[in-house]
C-alpha cells in the first residue's frame, strides 16, 4: 500500500511538473506571436525577381534535407521525424508523380547526401550508408552503419551532409545548449571518408550549422550558422561563413553570433583567433541550407551565387526571416552582396510556410524544402 502510495505521488507529481512546464514555456515558445497557418498553397503571395516561377514539387511530410539522385528522376528527403522519403518524377518533367516512404522507424534522419551509387543518412547518433538507385526505390536495400560516433543529443541534434570537392563526406554537428562549452565532437564540422573512416576534426566554433555547399570554382567550404537565443530581439546576427582550409574556430560560446559575445562567456578570452562571418544576417532568421548555383537556365549573373533558407524566427517580437536569400559573389569567389530572392511566407504574423533547405535539379531550377507545409517548390526561370 505504501509502494502504491509512493507511486501514485510520483505519477501526481510528474502530472503537475508537466503541466507547469506547459505554462512557463508556452510564451516563451510563442514569443513571436506568429499566427501558424502552414500550408504552402497561396504561392501567389510568393515574390520573386521578374522572370522566375514557383510551383509545388512534391508534397512531403515534414520536408528538411535534399538529396537529388543523378537523374533527378528521384530527390531523397530527411525529416525530423523518423522517415525518409523519396520523391520520384517518372515521367520525367521535373515535377514528382509519387512520394514513398523509402525507411521509417529512424532517429530524426535529418542529413541525407548522394555520391557515387551510394546514399548516405545522418541520424543524431551515426551515419548510414546504402548502395540506391532508381531501379531499387519501390523496394530499397538496408542501410548498415558507417559511423557510430555522433553525440546523439536532441538539442541541436539534426545533422546536416555534404561531400567536398576532396571525395570527404562533411557533418555538421550541433552544440547540445544554447551557450555553453560542449565536449569535442560538438560545436564543429567534421569530415569522413565514404565508408566512415578518418573521422577528422575540420572546423570549432559553430553553433548550430545546418547548412553547407562547396563554391564551385574555388573548392572552398561555405556554411550558415544559427546565433544563439535569448540574447535579445537584434542580437546576435545569424552567419554566413567561410571555411578556407581547416583547423579555424568560429567564435562560439565565447561570441553568440557575428561579433556579439555572451554574457556567459564575456570575461573570457577564446582560446584561439575566432573567425568571424562574411556575411551577417538579421538576428534570428535561422539560416539553414544553403546552395551554390550550378546550373545555365537562370540568368548569367546568378552562376555561382549561393541561395541560404531562412526558416524564420521564434525568439523575437516580431517575426523575420521565413524566406530564400541570395548572396551574390564575384568571379574570385568572394562574397560580394546579399539580397532577397523569395518571400512571402511570412505575411504580418502568419506564415504559411518554413523554407529549409535548397538543392538544384538537372535542368538547372532549384528545390526548397519546406518542413512546415511539408512541401517541396520548384522554382525556375521562366524569362521576362
Amino acid at each position: 500500500m505504501a509502494r502504491s502510495r509512493s507511486r501514485l505521488r510520483r505519477r501526481t507529481a510528474l502530472l503537475f511538473g508537466a503541466i507547469a512546464a506547459v505554462f512557463i514555456l508556452l510564451p516563451w515558445m510563442l514569443r513571436g506571436g506568429c499566427t501558424y497557418k502552414v500550408s504552402g498553397e497561396n504561392l501567389e503571395r510568393i515574390r520573386l525577381p521578374p522572370g522566375f516561377a514557383i510551383s509545388i514539387y512534391a508534397r512531403v511530410p515534414g520536408a528538411r534535407t535534399m538529396a537529388v539522385l543523378p537523374s533527378s528522376r528521384a530527390v531523397i528527403v530527411g525529416t525530423r521525424s523518423d522517415k525518409v522519403y523519396a520523391a520520384i518524377d517518372r515521367d520525367g518533367d521535373f515535377t514528382a508523380d509519387e512520394v514513398v516512404t523509402l525507411y521509417a522507424h529512424f532517429n530524426e534522419p535529418n542529413g541525407v547526401a548522394y555520391r557515387d551509387g551510394y546514399l548516405y543518412v545522418a541520424e543524431r547518433h551515426r551515419i548510414l550508408r546504402v548502395k540506391l538507385s532508381d531501379a531499387d526505390l519501390a523496394a530499397p536495400p538496408p542501410p548498415r552503419p558507417i559511423y557510430t560516433g555522433l553525440p546523439g543529443k536532441a538539442h541541436h541534434g539534426t545533422r546536416y551532409l555534404a561531400f567536398g570537392p576532396d571525395g570527404r563526406l562533411y557533418v555538421a554537428l550541433g552544440s547540445p545548449c544554447n551557450i555553453c562549452r560542449p565536449d569535442s565532437p560538438a560545436d564543429a564540422i567534421v569530415s569522413l571518408r565514404p565508408d566512415g573512416s578518418d573521422f577528422r576534426l575540420f572546423a570549432e566554433g559553430v553553433r548550430n550549422s545546418v547548412g553547407m555547399d562547396f563554391h564551385p570554382a574555388t573548392g572552398e567550404l561555405f556554411f550558415t550558422d544559427n546565433g544563439a537565443d535569448r540574447m535579445g530581439d537584434d542580437s546576435p546576427p545569424d552567419e554566413f561563413n567561410h571555411a578556407p582550409r581547416a583547423g579555424l574556430h568560429f567564435g562560439f560560446p565565447w561570441y553568440g553570433g557575428g561579433r556579439d559575445r555572451t554574457a556567459e562567456f564575456r570575461g573570457q578570452e577564446p582560446p584561439r583567433p575566432s573567425t568571424f562571418p562574411v556575411v551577417e544576417f538579421q538576428a534570428h532568421v535561422a539560416a539553414l541550407g544553403m546552395h551554390f548555383y550550378r546550373g545555365d537556365s537562370f540568368p548569367a549573373q546568378y552562376r555561382h551565387d549561393a541561395f541560404v533558407a531562412q526558416h524564420g524566427s521564434w525568439d523575437r517580437t516580431t517575426p523575420v526571416g521565413y524566406r530564400v536569400m541570395r548572396i551574390r559573389f564575384d568571379d574570385a569567389g568572394n562574397p560580394a552582396g546579399k539580397e532577397v530572392f523569395a518571400e512571402g511566407w511570412l505575411q504580418g504574423r502568419s506564415v504559411s510556410g518554413r523554407p529549409m533547405d535548397i538543392e538544384e535539379l538537372a535542368d538547372g531550377s532549384l528545390l526548397v524544402s519546406d518542413d512546415g507545409a511539408g512541401l517541396i517548390y520548384r522554382i525556375r526561370y521562366v524569362g521576362e
